[in-house]
């Protein structure tokens, strides 16, 4: 008879708490939105700041680093 194969087991996924806050208006607002788009306020947050969390865990590229007292009102664009 043929071994059985077992299962890998799943690599246990670490979660953490953030917390903030909204005013009652600013949370009926968050609801309604998200009853009209048939989504909860959880994936609509997380959908939201995507861009900003992912591929970043390890380090930050130089480029997102703002130096101190500088603006970029000056600078020349090479269209």
């Amino acid at each position: 008879m043929p071994e059985k194969k077992r299962k890998k087991r799943k690599r246990k996924i670490r979660y953490s708490v953030i917390s903030i806050k909204l005013t009652m208006k600013q949370k009926r607002s968050l609801l309604n939105y998200c009853a009209a788009r048939h989504t909860t306020p959880n994936k609509l947050i997380k959908k939201s700041i995507r861009r900003y969390i992912n591929g970043f865990d390890k380090s930050v590229p130089e480029s997102y680093y703002i130096t101190e007292n500088q603006l970029d009102l000056f600078e020349e664009k090479n269209d």
